[in-house]
């Protein structure tokens, strides 16, 4: 994700919020403001063959004690008309693989949707079929 892509993954964003059950938020911030909030190595966007923003996730920190060093927050946005065709769950596991390969040992997120639901269950799944035990957990 890079700054070429702030309209096209601002206005997905956007598209989120204005449903109503996907974050907290009540309009999509500036382009400077939402990329200073998440964290550059691990944030992706799915394209279309003409290169428009067709779903995206990030990672931000939780918190900026060296205790939650390895401890995130995700989203996913997926366009309403691009759903079901497994961009989302394409997108969590590239999220997923850049923040194991960073060392970063949990995933956390809001579940507001059903489609976060079941991308969350899928990560879930994965977690438990990966993880040795001792190991810390995606949650």
């Amino acid at each position: 994700m890079r700054a070429v892509h702030a309209e096209g993954v601002l206005t997905v964003y956007g598209l989120g919020i204005d449903e109503g059950n996907a974050t907290f938020e009540t309009a999509a911030p500036a382009w400077p403001v939402f990329d200073a909030a998440r964290l550059p190595g691990h944030r992706y966007v799915a394209l279309d063959r003409t290169g428009t923003v067709l779903g995206w996730t990030a990672a931000s920190a939780v918190s900026d004690r060296c205790a939650y060093a390895g401890v995130v927050e995700h989203s996913v946005y997926v366009h309403p008309d691009a759903r079901g065709r497994g961009i989302g769950r394409a997108l969590l596991e590239a999220l997923i693989d850049s923040t194991e390969t960073a060392g970063i040992w949990t995933i956390q997120s809001m579940r507001h949707s059903y489609a976060s639901v079941y991308l969350d269950a899928r990560k879930e799944q994965r977690a438990a079929r990966q993880v040795p035990r001792g190991t810390p957990v995606l949650v």
